[in-house]
């Protein structure tokens, strides 16, 4: 899976033909049909023969899905694509995937944990971060003001977080 770049993903069934609606996760989200097949993370492949825009994804019609039970079956079913088959990203662009593992340094040097996600819940992309000494994880803006540097070559991310951003509310840091 290390090699493999997650575009898009099946979120449903719709009407009795056998389409799906899914979610494109590309930088040009009508895209998608063009990295032809698509595979799955069980490595079956998957090719979207048409695909039109809804208001909340596309509907896509899938080779060898006819019918809603199939396109029932196929709910959650997340698409990857060979990331030698993806064009290089932009300078200052990046895969999520290569975010993921990333060590999250604090401002001045020190280890605060691990990127384990990258959530988007609407208002803005979000570092799920590991931290030490935590069994929770951590939300922080992919934004500025607080990632300063993202280094891929040096697997890190460097982060300047509020004073309090890592209390639990009663003024002291979790541990």
């Amino acid at each position: 899976m290390a090699d493999l770049i997650l575009v898009g993903v099946i979120t449903g069934a719709h009407g009795i033909r056998g389409e799906v609606k899914l979610l494109s996760f590309t930088a040009d989200p009508e895209a998608l049909p063009s990295y032809n097949p698509l595979q799955t993370a069980g490595g079956k492949g998957l090719e979207i023969s048409r695909m039109r825009a809804q208001k909340d994804g596309f509907i896509a019609s899938l080779k060898g899905v006819q019918d809603r039970n199939a396109a029932e079956a196929l709910k959650g079913t997340e698409l990857f694509v060979p990331r030698e088959r993806l064009p290089e990203p932009d300078e200052d662009e990046l895969y999520v995937a290569d975010l993921i593992g990333l060590t999250v340094k604090l401002k001045d040097g020190s280890v605060l944990g691990e990127v384990v996600g990258f959530p988007n819940y609407g208002a803005s992309d979000l570092l799920e971060v590991k931290v030490e000494g935590r069994k929770d994880t951590v939300l922080i803006p992919y934004a500025d003001p607080f990632v300063r540097e993202t280094d891929l070559e040096a697997r890190t991310v460097t982060v300047d977080l509020p004073g309090d951003y890592l209390s639990d509310g009663k003024g002291e840091r979790d541990a």
